[in-house]
């Protein structure tokens, strides 16, 4: 006869592999789940950043559609979508830029050999913002409504195909189309 405890090892091994499949079969594995989306994004707390528009709480919840960048001058993915960043901006799209945990001489730097695709840049030297949005690294940008409300949250730089997969319909659905 078989004794229940026998059984227990392979129904708690049975469970455990039901549950590793299923927790695989997120449909873009490369996608970190987001806590932001579909909430009011937090507030800006950030302190200037050279002489142009600091970035203020207010900006965010302005009418229109923007874009929250977080970015760093040591960061090599965030120097890779920058050329996406300025083509957007040229675009008339709205760049809010956060320069994480980065020493403002190197940043400012980056941003004039390179270009300045923000309407607005403030600096979160110590990554209190950073860790109110539940940032996992840099590059990290959200999409941000009219209301001030997170449409979509992407972890990684902004290449061609995200920006056409990913960042031009969230667009679209931030500014209520």
């Amino acid at each position: 006869m078989v004794k229940p405890l026998m059984l227990a090892p392979p129904l708690i091994f049975a469970g455990l592999a039901v549950l590793f499949f299923v927790g695989m079969q997120r449909s873009d594995p490369d996608q970190l789940p987001s806590a932001m989306e579909g909430r009011k994004a937090p507030a800006v707390q950030v302190a200037a950043l050279g002489t142009g528009p600091e970035l203020t709480d207010a900006m965010l919840r302005e009418p229109g559609v923007k874009l929250v960048n977080f970015w760093a001058s040591w960061c090599a993915p965030c120097r890779a979508e920058h050329p996406v960043l300025k083509a957007l901006s040229a675009e008339g799209v709205t760049i809010l830029g956060v320069n994480y945990k980065d020493k403002p001489e190197a940043a400012l730097q980056f941003l004039e050999e390179l270009g300045n695709p923000y309407a607005a840049i403030g600096a979160d030297d110590n990554g209190r913002m950073g860790l109110d949005w539940g940032l996992y690294g840099v590059p990290e940008t959200f999409v941000i409504d009219g209301d001030g409300k997170v449409i979509l949250r992407h972890a990684g730089p902004i290449t061609a195909s995200i920006l056409q997969e990913r960042i031009r319909p969230a667009l679209v659905v931030a500014a209520g189309g």
